[in-house]
This record gives structure tokens, C-alpha cells and sequence, in this order.
């Protein structure tokens, strides 16, 4: 059985970028659809938007990176997952000077968020009697993240945990803020597709990437439609089949992995209904 996160049970009811290759997966395949996916790689091409988001700090990955072995115990999971951290001692206040060190080889100045407010960033501070992952040390350095220009080496902070012999990395650079998609986003009346819900993952090879995708109680699961051209990657959601009896309405998400006619590289990975690049999923 797949895994998939249940948000919510309501009621019963009745059920040219390029040269781009639509890559269908047990969908409908439509042509509004497939037309869709072409304008939102045509309206990408050479814009204004896309140059932002090749010169931006875009990450395909968690800017939060867990020591080796995490979790010892299932306590030391569910403090990480609700942000219960103490740290002992003061935290570091030094202001720092840094640079992302692209994988062309090129740099650019950052000034780093501080040991504070980098610690606040995993933080929401005392909760009860719930045992805490506790800080004992942080320590300002790098790390590598894979991000829309490639791999980039990052400044961050490294907070050693109580228990854990390699520490917690996080970044000390948030996100650039997302260009203005030069497309607008579909309304629910005029697309019939299913949502996709962020980004879990890029491919080390970057020849697949894996988002969330949502689907309904009464059908064979979500499938995502791939559209690639030189510039971008465009996907859809949608499902396969789906049940014409009396079914709960439902939505379900879980992971699908999308295979790629080749990496990913460069290339804007662009979300059909919004129009805009795919966010990277919540923890």
C-alpha cells in the first residue's frame, strides 16, 4: 500500500517552448491540458521572471540538514518535528560576512542570518513537558545545497545536539523571494486536474524528481504529466481512473517520483495549474 496523508473527509457524492515532449503516466492526456502545459513554458522562455530565478538562491532541497543517525529515538523525531529545541549557553553574536559559491565557479556576497536568528528558524521554544533536542554548541561554516543554479556551497550554521555525533546543519540564507510568474494561475472552474503540493525531491543524477500529488478515496491513484522543453520542466496532476459510484470526497496526497527524458540541470521545474516554479514541500 502507498503512503498518503489523509486532509480531510467531507461528504458523499456521485462520482510551443521548444521542442517539448509530453510524457503521459496513466493520464487523461487531453489536449487543454497538454496546450495548458505549453503556455506556461512559452510564457517562462526568456522572461523577465526566469532571469530572476537563475540569478536567485532557489533551493531544491531542505535548507535543513539532520545529523547522522537521526532520530535515536522516536522522542528526539517528534521534538525536530514540532521544534522543540533548548540550547545551553549563549548562542555565538558575531556578525558575519559570507558568499554562495556556485558550481560555475562564480560567487555571490551574502550577509548571513546570525547564529540567533538562524536557531529561531527551528525553534518555537519550550512546549510542555515534551522532551527538547538540546543545542550545546553552534558553529558558523557551509554547506552544499542542490539549488536551481546547481550545487551550491552555502554559508551556515552547524548546532551540535546533545547525543548526536555530527550536528544539525541549517542554513543561514533564506530563500530570494519567488519572481512574479509571467503567466497566471488556472482557476478550480476551468482546469480539472488534481494539485500537486511542493516538491519533495530532486535526484542526485537529477534525471527524476519526486512531488506530492493529490488524488481523491475512489480512484487508482495521482499520476503526473511531464512536459519538457530546453528551458523547463512543466508538470500537471491528475489521475488515471476514477470510481463512477457513490464515494467519499476525499483528498489524499502522497509522493510520485517523475522520471526525466533527461536531468534536470538548469531548467525551471514549473507547476501547470499555478504557473509558477514548484515550491519545495514543508517538512
Amino acid at each position: 500500500m502507498r503512503p498518503f496523508v489523509l486532509v480531510g473527509v467531507v461528504c458523499l457524492v456521485w462520482g510551443s517552448a521548444g521542442c517539448g515532449s509530453l510524457t503521459v503516466s496513466g493520464t487523461d492526456g487531453s489536449a487543454e491540458a497538454a496546450a495548458r502545459m505549453r503556455k506556461v513554458a512559452e510564457a517562462w522562455e526568456g522572461s523577465e521572471a526566469a532571469r530572476s530565478w537563475r540569478e536567485g538562491f532557489y533551493p531544491l532541497e531542505d535548507v535543513v540538514r539532520l545529523p547522522d543517525n537521526a532520530f535515536r529515538t522516536d522522542t528526539d523525531k517528534l521534538a525536530y518535528l514540532a521544534r522543540n529545541f533548548e540550547h545551553r549557553g549563549p548562542l555565538p553574536r558575531t556578525e558575519r560576512e559570507g558568499r554562495i559559491r556556485w558550481a560555475d565557479g562564480t560567487s555571490s556576497p551574502v550577509t548571513p542570518m546570525t547564529a540567533r536568528e538562524t536557531y529561531d528558524l527551528i525553534d518555537d521554544g519550550p512546549q510542555g513537558r515534551a522532551e527538547p533536542l538540546t543545542v550545546t554548541k553552534a558553529t558558523f561554516g557551509e554547506m552544499t545545497l542542490l539549488t536551481s543554479r546547481g550545487r551550491a556551497r552555502v554559508p551556515a550554521w552547524h548546532f551540535t545536539l546533545e547525543g548526536y555525533d555530527t550536528p544539525l546543519v541549517r542554513a543561514a540564507v533564506d530563500p530570494a523571494r519567488l519572481p512574479r510568474s509571467p503567466i497566471a494561475a488556472l482557476s478550480e472552474a476551468t482546469d480539472d486536474g488534481w494539485r500537486l503540493y511542493g516538491l519533495r525531491k530532486v535526484a542526485g543524477d537529477g534525471r527524476s524528481v519526486t512531488v506530492l500529488a493529490g488524488h481523491g478515496g475512489c480512484d487508482d491513484g495521482p499520476a503526473v504529466e511531464v512536459l519538457e522543453t530546453r528551458d523547463s520542466v512543466v508538470l500537471r496532476g491528475t489521475v488515471p481512473g476514477r470510481d463512477d459510484g457513490l464515494c467519499t470526497k476525499e483528498l489524499l496526497i502522497e509522493p510520485v517520483t517523475v522520471r526525466l527524458d533527461r536531468p534536470l540541470g538548469g531548467r525551471l521545474l514549473l507547476d501547470s495549474f499555478t504557473g509558477a516554479p514548484m515550491a519545495l514541500a514543508g517538512r
